[in-house]
């Protein structure tokens, strides 16, 4: 091959269809390294999205970013939630090694004002993660918002929402979520390069003394996030993320 071919072929904007694609810049590392190795870049996106399907809320999915999301704020950067399905379990959160002062809560009662609290919190330089619940799948340009906002902030943003495999979205990778015996079953549906025929398997972590990694969801009434939290209605269109 034409050394100026073979160089071309090589660089990190160019992938080819059989091969995982290389990047410019290395992904966030997902704390799986199972996963990373089967991941452009190594990790999620920085500056993009991931978009996870489960089949129902609590299939896994918050247990498999948890490990990224612990090490930014960790960082000191800003982890914000949008629209949780149910109120976070403050002490399963700290006992993942997430610091509380900088995990942000909005809610937001209808999907519209969910899209805009994802784009105006992903433009955010601060903010090193976004993760929001939506009911289904927005449409294209709406998606395109959301991904010029992530490369503008260049944090991560994730999009959790219910569907099945055949539930398609134009963002580079998209996974699958389900729980299976001893730990989570991830496929990824979508990535840019070869694609992936079997799911990867994420074990259950309950090394001794650890405390186990149930995150569990509490009722209103039980152990909302404490006050060094940041819990915020967004009905207004007005947002503040402290830096």
């Amino acid at each position: 091959m034409h050394p100026a071919v073979d160089a071309l072929l090589h660089h990190p904007k160019i992938w080819r269809g059989d091969q995982l694609a290389c990047t410019e810049h290395p992904g966030l590392a997902t704390g799986h390294s199972a996963l990373d190795r089967e991941l452009p870049g190594a990790g999620w996106p920085v500056g993009g999205l991931t978009d996870l399907v489960a089949r129902q809320p609590g299939s896994g999915e918050l247990r498999l970013l948890l490990p990224a999301l612990a090490a930014l704020s960790q960082a000191g950067r800003q982890i914000v939630l949008i629209a949780p399905p149910h109120i976070p379990y403050a002490p399963a959160w700290q006992a993942a090694g997430v610091d509380l002062t900088r995990l942000s809560w909005l809610r937001a009662d209808n999907e519209r004002d969910r899209l805009w609290a994802l784009e105006q919190t992903l433009r955010e330089p601060s903010v090193g993660a976004v993760v929001g619940w939506l009911a289904g799948a927005p449409a294209d340009r709406l998606w395109r918002r959301l991904q010029l906002a992530a490369e503008t902030g260049g944090g991560s943003g994730f999009i959790l929402r219910g569907g099945t495999a055949s539930t398609s979205s134009p963002v580079g990778l998209r996974l699958q979520v389900e729980p299976v015996a001893g730990g989570l079953s991830v496929q990824v549906l979508k990535r840019r390069g070869a694609p992936l025929a079997r799911p990867v398997l994420i074990p259950h972590e309950n090394r001794a003394g650890d405390q186990p990694l149930s995150f569990r969801f509490a009722d209103a009434v039980a152990s909302p996030l404490p006050a060094s939290a940041t819990v915020t209605s967004v009905p207004e269109r007005t947002l503040r993320v402290a830096a």
